[in-house]
This record gives C-alpha cells, sequence and structure tokens, in this order.
C-alpha cells in the first residue's frame, strides 16, 4: 500500500520528519520489555498515547503463570492453558509461552522485580536456573482460576505495577532510549508493502510527525473501551489493531472477548477489578439471597475458567433481576487480607466495604481481548518490519479465552523475542532517502470534507459501548447482533466521509471500526465457544467452526 491514509488534516502546514531504528508503540511490559530485548546501540523511540504509567499491564493484579512448583512442569501449565482456550489454542505457540518462561522469570527478577516471597526474610535472589530440581527459591506461588497447580508469581494484588515500574526504570537509564508521551500513532507508514515508520499527532505540540524507522512494534493494548463496564484504561480503543488493518494487515478472532467475573459494583466505582487470586484464596461467590451457585455450573467451582464463571453470574443476576451478585472472604482473617491484598482490601473499605467481614459487590465486566493483529511465534505480522506483542497481537496463545495469568506473561515471552529480532532487521535496512518526501506529500494536504462535530462524537461512543454491551456482550442473539451491525454500519461509512475533531473522533473511528467487525465475526461463528458464547448455538461445532476467523482490509482470509 503506496498511500498513507492520514486521519489527521494538516491543513497544508509542514510535517516534521524523525529519524530513528525503531519505534515502539506502547508502554505497557510488552512494549517496555521489548526495549531491554534490543541491541542497546540502537535509536529507539517509545510511542504512548498517554503517560508512561498509563496501560493495561499496569493495572494486573493478580500475577504471572509459571511452572516452578515441585509438582508442575511446562507441559501441566500448557495442559491448562489449552484447556481454557476451548480447542482454538496454537499448541506450537503455547509450548513457545510455558518453555521460555521461566528464564524471562529470572531475567525480570534480576532487573529488580520483586514478587512476593514465601519467607519475606529470605534473601532477596532470583529463581534457580532451569536445570535445577530442587524446588522453587523462595517465590511464594499461588493458584487462580482454571489452573491445576499453583503457579502464579506475584507482588502482593499489584503484580502489573511492579513489574511495570522496575522495567521502565531500567529502560530510561537506556541511553538512546527516547520517549514520546501524549503521543498518538494515526498511521502506519508502509511503501512497497515494507513498514517505513508511524504518522502520529504529538497532543503536546500539536503537530503531526513522521517517525521514520526500519523496524515498528505495536504494544498498544487491546480494545476494551468497546464496552460501558470495563476494566481498561480509557486509552484502550484499540488503535493499534485499527491502523495495522487500514495497512494491510491480518486481524484475527476479534469475536473472542473476556469479561471478569469480579469487577467492584459500587456506585462510586464499577471499573474495579477484584483479582481473580481472591477466588484463589478461597473466595466464595454468592447470590443476592445468600446462596452459593458455582457447583450447579462447573466441576471447579468458582474456580472454573474465566468465561465460564462470568456467564454463570449473569445467569443468576439475569433470573433473579439482580445488578451483582456476592463475593464471600469473610473466612480469611483482616490480617491475612490486608498482607495478601492490600490494594484490594484499602479501595473496598474506601468504599465502606471491610472484606474480613462484608460481602462484596461484583459483576462481569469487559476485561482481555483474545483477538488482535495476526502475528507468528516472533511477532512478525506479515508486513516486514512490523511487529506486535501483547494484547494487541493475536499469536493463538489464549485461543478463544485466556488462561489467567498468562498476559503479563505473554507480554514478556514474545516482547523478547522481537527485541532480540531486531538486530537482524536493521542490518538489512530499507530505508529510502525519498521517504521523507514521498510520506509528507502524502499527508500535507488539507482535508475538505466535513466535520463531525465534538458533542455528537461524545454521544456516539457513550451509544456505541452501550450497544456493545447490551447485543455483543456475555451472551448473544443473532437477533442482538444484527441490530447492533445495522446501527454499526451506517455509521462507519459515515465516519469515512468525515473529518473528526481531535483524538476523541480518531478513537471513535476506531472503535466503530473494531466493533463492526467485532460483529461480523461473532455473527459468523454459529457455535459457543470459550468467551463467545451465542443462546440461539449454545453447542461447540468443533465439525465446522474448529478454525480461527480473519479479516484484511478489502479480503476476507
Amino acid at each position: 500500500m503506496d498511500k498513507v491514509r492520514s486521519y489527521l488534516a494538516t491543513g497544508g502546514r509542514p510535517v516534521t520528519v524523525e529519524r530513528h531504528d525503531a519505534v515502539v508503540v506502547g508502554s505497557g511490559v510488552a512494549g517496555v520489555y521489548t526495549v531491554l530485548n534490543a541491541p542497546e546501540a540502537l535509536d529507539i523511540v517509545v510511542v504512548t498515547k498517554e503517560t508512561l504509567d498509563i496501560s493495561n499491564s499496569s493495572l494486573a493484579q493478580g500475577g504471572i503463570a509459571v511452572s516452578l512448583g515441585r509438582d508442575d512442569s511446562p507441559e501441566l501449565h500448557l495442559q491448562d492453558t489449552l484447556y481454557a482456550g476451548a480447542g482454538l489454542c496454537d499448541e506450537d505457540v503455547v509450548r513457545v509461552l510455558v518453555n521460555e518462561a521461566r528464564p524471562v522469570i529470572q531475567d525480570i527478577c534480576t532487573l529488580g522485580v520483586d514478587f512476593d516471597r514465601k519467607d519475606p526474610a529470605a534473601p532477596q535472589t532470583p529463581p534457580a536456573p532451569p536445570a535445577a530440581t530442587e524446588g522453587v527459591g523462595s517465590l511464594a506461588l499461588n493458584r487462580e482460576a482454571a489452573h491445576s497447580q499453583n503457579r502464579i508469581i506475584h507482588a502482593g494484588d499489584t503484580t502489573g505495577k511492579e513489574v511495570c515500574d522496575k522495567l521502565t526504570s531500567v529502560m530510561l537509564r537506556r541511553p538512546r532510549v527516547s520517549i514520546r508521551e501524549r503521543t498518538t500513532v494515526l498511521d502506519l507508514l508502509v511503501r512497497d508493502g515494507v513498514c517505513c515508520g508511524v504518522a502520529v499527532y504529538d497532543e503536546c505540540r500539536n503537530e503531526i510527525r513522521l517517525l521514520l524507522a526500519d523496524v515498528v512494534v505495536c504494544a498498544t493494548g487491546g480494545y476494551g473501551q468497546l464496552y460501558a463496564a470495563t476494566t481498561n484504561p480509557e486509552v484502550a480503543t484499540g488503535d493499534g489493531a485499527c491502523f495495522a488493518y487500514r495497512a494491510g494487515a491480518v486481524l484475527m478472532d476479534l469475536e473472542f472477548v473476556q469479561f471478569h467475573p469480579t469487577v467492584l459494583f459500587h456506585p462510586k466505582n464499577r471499573t474495579f477489578l477484584i483479582s481473580e487470586a481472591v477466588r484463589g484464596e478461597g473466595a466464595l461467590l454468592r447470590n443476592l439471597k445468600g446462596e452459593r451457585f458455582m457447583p450447579k455450573y462447573h466441576e471447579m467451582n468458582e474456580l472454573a475458567p474465566r468465561d465460564v464463571v462470568s456467564r454463570s453470574i449473569f445467569a443468576e443476576m439475569t433470573r433473579a433481576g439482580d445488578d451483582h451478585v456476592w463475593l464471600d472472604i469473610t473466612a480469611r482473617t483482616r490480617k491475612d487480607l490486608q498482607a495478601r491484598f492490600p490494594n484490594i482490601y484499602r479501595t473496598c473499605l474506601g468504599y465502606g466495604i471491610d472484606m474480613a467481614k462484608d460481602y462484596v459487590p461484583v459483576a462481569p465486566a469487559e476485561h482481555y481481548c483474545m483477538g488482535g493483529i495476526r502475528t507468528d511465534v516472533f511477532g512478525r505480522t506479515g508486513i516486514p518490519g512490523f511487529y506486535a506483542c501483547g494484547e494487541a497481537a493475536c499469536n493463538g496463545i489464549h485461543g478463544a479465552n485466556r488462561l489467567a495469568s498468562n498476559s503479563l506473561l505473554e507480554g514478556l515471552v514474545f516482547g523478547r523475542r522481537i527485541g532480540e529480532e531486531m538486530t537482524e532487521v536493521i542490518k538489512n535496512r530499507r530505508y529510502r532517502p525519498d521517504d521523507a518526501e514521498f510520506f509528507s506529500k502524502a499527508l500535507d494536504v488539507p482535508d475538505p470534507r466535513p466535520v463531525l462535530a465534538a458533542e455528537e462524537e461524545a454521544s456516539l461512543r457513550v451509544q456505541l459501548r452501550r450497544l456493545m454491551t447490551d447485543k455483543v456482550g456475555i451472551v448473544r442473539t443473532r437477533a442482538g447482533m444484527e441490530e447492533a451491525r445495522a446501527w454499526l454500519a451506517p455509521l462507519s461509512e459515515r465516519l469515512d466521509g468525515t473529518r473528526p475533531v481531535g483524538l476523541p473522533g480518531y478513537e471513535l473511528r476506531n472503535l466503530v471500526l473494531l466493533a463492526l467487525l467485532t460483529v461480523e465475526m461473532a455473527l459468523a461463528r454459529e457455535e459457543s465457544r470459550g468467551a463467545h458464547f451465542r443462546e440461539d448455538f449454545p453447542h461447540t461445532d468443533d465439525a465446522h467452526w474448529l478454525v480461527h476467523q480473519t479479516r484484511r482490509l478489502g479480503a476476507k482470509d
């Protein structure tokens, strides 16, 4: 694709051009660890839509899954991942994840990440090397839903923040790494089928910049803002998937959207996650009558896969006409809860809920997108020079339903693989002397198309999120999804003929595109599998649907 489809008109203003070895888009664990595994001699710019500390990764509470226990193994971790993924996991890619988990954890411990220990007084040393057979060192291991072993390492209940903070601090000491905060990628720059960089909008300078580079890594996270209730930050609008799609990359498995079962349901906060680790520590789910209900839905009870627990809660709420259920961990002492879940305990207490004696009101909310930019085991997207990792990518690990605490691990394992591959890519530089002029001319054109009012953009965004929640949420039907498509399709066509106002308009355009693609894939998949549950097709159909769905601009794979 030799023409850039710019979504920010320049009005004839000059475009600033920069040259770098690599651009990493996103400041979560996947993006940061990619940088840390790239050669230090490379000139790398990290682009983030808000500030460095805002990402899905930093909000992750539970931990990281890694087979370190005496009775555990990568093979058992693999089997649990395949089971949760409901038949759609790529086993070869999952093997990469589980076999490379331990050395990655050992590395980030060396970089300063401080996980909880069995004995707080134990020396802060990395776990034993892979060849060791004597236990797991001093790292504490816990269990979460659908895991057959205790294999979740954690840093209290703010694991993501600990990992991100420590790795970011190391990254900031790299002499050739520069940071661009409040900078949004508008388009991937592709010439003759090869990635040449990105076009960005610098909010602080109110200008467009072309960041030319031999490597672009997309680590922008998911698209949780499609839904009215989500644990994702406001920046999770699927920008990476959209600029990749417009550039010709393939999107895969968008219909699989995971809802976390236990999100705080309080008038002042309906986005705060109550970690799955709380159920791993013995919490029970009860309906508003106080009755425990999970045993009638699944043999693993509260530790069933997330999609099962979310649908079970949804069924209980629907049957009784309730808007939430209770999470009960009153069997644990206040001291235990304050030590194990300090942030969750403190947050709930701030809303008048003492977890040691009160039930916690919870309801499901969108949490993680299994779908994204299709990649291979090295993060390659099919466009030379363009890579993706973390939640923005879809490499087949999660299948139809992500296993708890595999997400941070995925970002680490595949971020490392991409970082290590950069050396070879840079050796074969594709930079052309006239690239700056070529792309500047493509962008530096006033856009005469009509402006969509900011007030209308805001209203449409609210309507879209409500529609997706009601019609393409935990339980889906053909009638509901066709209603959603009938609303989205003309809106998508309309937005293609308008020039939005500011960044909210670009986010709206991206959200509408992803919503429409998600609906189309969900309508096509006439079965129930993992996080995709259709009331009109309640059974899994391996004979016809043991396949991934993909979409490429202008074609169907």
